[in-house]
């Protein structure tokens, strides 16, 4: 499959330098109107921090919120493509109950707001369901080597459960979207395959595992990806449930310094940096994908 590459047009010129003009025209109008005094020195300190024990360079609270949003999305996106491959078989089922069970599952969590999700799930979770496992305890019995593996996989000890809490409600949330993408995937598959996969004298699940499956993973790609740029913005939510992510620590920062602009500015740039880089990646896994069923 051939992919040409499109050049940049004189319309294409002309609308950057709109945006770069609109970008000078706002800040000038902030510093003059607002008599807003910029001051961009200050905001490396909090992105990297030399370290005098180590002799050094260690992130600072931005590149650490900004690690744990990756840790946050990572984690509720593994999850979330679980909860709705499972789902979306469901959905798909023969059975009355399995595809009862599963609108039951994408309506309930889609008609919800995701604030309201966080509160139920932090409140819930934290409260009732780790006490009665005893998950703080457990963790803060085992060694400093196991901590430090936790730690730097999922969160620090004093903020596990919340961080479970936050994991959980956005892979619930994301999940119920994920859900539908599987569904409209396997639908998309021709009729055609499934026949001529049920004449090789296929089982069901054989015929979903190396027939069905494969091309709906393949063509559902666009929108698992922009699926997961989703949850990334979106974990900037569990900040109200003070998860030290990207968003928590701007709210610290700005509270701190009054540097709105220069904060809010950078973590723009971070996130964008961030779903770029995955719209990037999903665009070459979908290319690779292409090539191996062609």
């Amino acid at each position: 499959m051939k992919v040409t590459k499109r050049k940049i047009q004189p319309l294409d010129l002309i609308v950057l330098a709109l945006l770069v003009a609109a970008a000078l025209y706002t800040a000038d109008r902030i510093r003059t109107q607002l008599n807003y005094h910029w001051d961009w020195s200050v905001i490396p300190q909090y992105l990297f921090r030399y370290n005098q024990e180590t002799g050094s360079w260690t992130p600072n609270l931005l590149i650490q919120g900004l690690i744990t949003t990756i840790r946050l999305s990572l984690w509720s996106t593994i999850l979330a493509a679980f909860i709705g491959l499972v789902m979306g078989l469901c959905r798909i089922s023969q059975s009355l109950f399995k595809r009862m069970l599963g609108r039951a599952y994408v309506e309930a969590i889609r008609n919800l707001p995701p604030l309201v999700l966080v509160f139920l799930f932090y409140y819930f979770v934290s409260d009732q369901i780790m006490p009665l496992l005893g998950l703080d305890d457990f963790i803060r019995s085992r060694s400093s080597t196991t901590q430090a593996v936790l730690t730097y996989l999922v969160a620090p000890p004093s903020q596990f459960t919340a961080f479970i809490s936050a994991i959980l409600t956005l892979a619930l949330y994301e999940g119920a979207y994920i859900t539908e993408i599987v569904r409209a995937g396997i639908e998309s598959v021709e009729k055609g395959q499934w026949e001529a996969a049920h004449a090789l004298g296929l089982s069901w699940w054989q015929q979903m595992r190396f027939v069905v499956l494969p091309q709906a993973i393949q063509r559902s790609i666009p929108p698992m990806a922009g699926q997961f740029i989703s949850t990334i913005k979106d974990s900037a939510i569990v900040s109200v449930i003070s998860i030290q992510e990207l968003t928590f620590q701007g709210l610290q920062l700005m509270a701190a310094t009054y540097l709105t602009f220069e904060i809010w500015t950078t973590i723009a740039v971070l996130y964008m940096i961030l779903t770029l880089t995955c719209s990037v990646l999903a665009r070459r896994l979908e290319l690779y994908m292409q090539r191996g069923l062609t």
